[in-house]
C-alpha cells in the first residue's frame, strides 16, 4: 500500500513512530492527521502496552498510519531501522530515557546516519536528573506537577483530572516541538533533539495557577468548581441540574445581578469588589444557588445568553455529541476499519482552510504494511521472505 495522504500539509515528511501507550501516539497522531507518512514500528511479537487493538482508545490514537513489525533487538532488524532513518525526517519515541542509548538509536547516533533527522523523545520526568529512571504515568505526573492539589473540592483530598491530560499535553507539546524543528531545519539544514515530558506538561496546563506561586509565593488550593480568583464563576444548581456561570469584572457583575433579578446583591458591602466576592464566595454562592434553583437549566441558558452572560450546560458524553455546536464542528468523524467496520473517532481539532486534516484510514492491522515499506527500501522479495522466516520482521 502506498503512502497515506490525509492532507497535503505535511505530506513531504516521513515519521518513524516507535512510541507506545498515549503520549507518543498523541504526538504522532497530529502529524499523521496532517498528512505525514507515518510508519508505526511494532514488535514482531504482540505486546499489550497499548491495550486491546480493537479498543476505542487504540483506534483513536493510531489512525492514518502504516504499520510494520521489526525486531530492533536483532542486528539485521536494527540495521533495517537505520536504513529507514536515512529516508525519514522525524523519529518519535517514548521509551525510558536509557533504552534508546542501549539500542544505539539516541540522537547522537541517529544524526550520524542522517544529519537532518529530528528525534522527539517524550518521557515521564525528563531525559536526565534524579527521576530519570522512574517510570512515567499520567497520574504520577498529575500528582508531581501539582494538578491533583488544585483539583477537587476543598478538604476532600487530592483528585486526578478525569482524563489523561498530562499524557496528551506532553504529546501535543512534542508535536509542536517537531514542527518548530522542521521549520528551523529549512534555515540550518540540520535536525535536532526535541524533548517533552509529562511533568512539565502538567505544569504547563496549570499555567496561571503555577505562576501564582512563582511570582508571589501563593500556593493554590482546591476550589472545587469555583474559579480561584474571579467570582461568581462556578457550577450552580438549577431546578433540574447544574449550569456553569462565569462572571468577572464590575460591569459583568452588575449585568448578571440585573439578569437574574438580584440587584439587591449590588448593595452588599462584601460583594462590591472582585477580591471581596472571592473572599466571600461561600455566602455569594449560597445566594446565587437560592436564585438559580428556581428555574431549569434551559430557562437560565435562554435568559443569560440573551443578556450576554457567559454560561453553559454541564454535559455527560452522550449529551456532548448531541449538542448542535459539537455536531456543527464535526468533533467526531467516520472512518472504515477492515475488521471493525465504520467507526466514529475524535476528529482533528485543529482546522486549516486550504490543507485540512482528515481521517483517511483507520488504525492499521499489526504489520500490515511491512512488505510495502521494505520494498520501498529496495529489498527483494526473497530477502523479505527470509526476514519474515527468521523473525527479523
Amino acid at each position: 500500500m502506498s503512502k497515506i495522504t490525509a492532507s497535503s500539509a505535511l505530506s513531504r515528511f516521513r515519521v518513524l513512530d516507535l512510541s507506545r501507550v498515549r503520549a507518543g501516539p498523541a504526538c504522532v497522531r497530529q502529524l499523521a492527521d496532517f498528512g505525514a507518512d507515518v510508519i508505526k514500528i511494532e514488535n514482531v511479537n504482540p505486546e499489550d502496552l497499548a491495550g486491546p487493538r480493537e479498543s476505542s482508545d487504540f483506534q483513536n490514537l493510531h489512525r492514518n498510519k502504516r504499520s510494520i513489525t521489526l525486531n530492533l533487538k536483532s542486528e539485521e532488524g536494527l540495521s533495517l531501522f537505520k536504513d529507514l532513518v536515512k529516508t525519514a525526517d522525524v523519529v518519535v519515541e517514548n521509551y525510558r530515557p536509557d533504552v534508546k542509548h542501549r539500542l544505539g538509536i539516541d540522537y547522537e547516533s541517529l544524526k550520524v546516519i542522517n544529519p537532518k533527522i529530528i528525534l522527539a523523545s517524550i518521557s515521564g520526568f525528563g531525559q536526565d536528573g534524579p527521576y530519570e529512571k522512574r517510570p512515567g504515568f499520567d497520574q504520577l505526573a498529575q500528582g508531581l506537577s501539582g494538578l491533583m492539589s488544585v483539583t477537587g473540592n476543598p478538604g476532600e483530598g487530592p483528585m486526578r483530572v478525569g482524563a489523561a491530560v498530562a499524557d496528551v499535553a506532553a504529546g501535543f507539546l512534542a508535536a509542536m516541538g517537531v514542527l518548530t524543528a522542521l521549520l528551523e531545519r529549512e534555515v540550518s539544514g540540520q535536525g535536532q533533539w526535541v524533548q517533552s515530558n509529562l511533568l512539565q506538561a502538567g505544569l504547563a496546563l496549570l499555567d496561571f495557577q503555577a505562576a501564582r506561586y512563582t511570582m508571589s509565593g501563593e500556593v493554590a488550593k482546591q476550589m472545587g468548581n469555583d474559579h480561584p480568583t474571579f467570582m461568581p464563576t462556578s457550577a450552580y444548581q438549577t431546578l433540574d441540574g447544574y449550569i456553569n456561570i462565569a462572571v468577572s469584572g464590575l460591569g459583568m457583575w452588575e449585568k448578571f445581578c440585573a439578569s437574574v433579578e438580584r440587584v439587591d446583591l449590588l448593595g452588599d458591602a462584601e460583594f462590591q469588589t472582585g477580591p471581596g466576592r472571592s473572599k466571600a464566595r461561600t455566602r455569594l454562592n449560597a445566594e446565587i444557588n437560592n436564585t438559580t434553583r428556581c428555574k431549569s437549566t434551559r430557562e437560565w441558558m435562554e435568559i443569560l445568553n440573551r443578556d450576554g452572560i457567559p454560561c453553559g450546560p454541564i454535559y455527560t458524553m452522550d449529551q456532548v455529541f448531541a449538542d448542535p455546536q459539537v455536531k456543527h464542528l464535526r468533533a467526531s468523524a467516520p472512518v472504515d476499519h477492515p475488521e471493525l467496520g465504520e467507526l466514529q473517532l475524535i476528529n482533528q481539532p485543529v482546522k486549516l482552510s486550504r490543507t485540512p486534516a482528515q481521517l483517511k484510514t483507520a488504525s492499521p492491522l499489526r504489520g500490515f504494511h511491512t512488505r510495502d515499506v521494505l520494498r520501498e527500501l529496495g529489498l527483494s522479495e526473497q530477502k523479505i521472505d527470509r526476514f519474515f522466516a527468521e523473525g527479523i520482521v
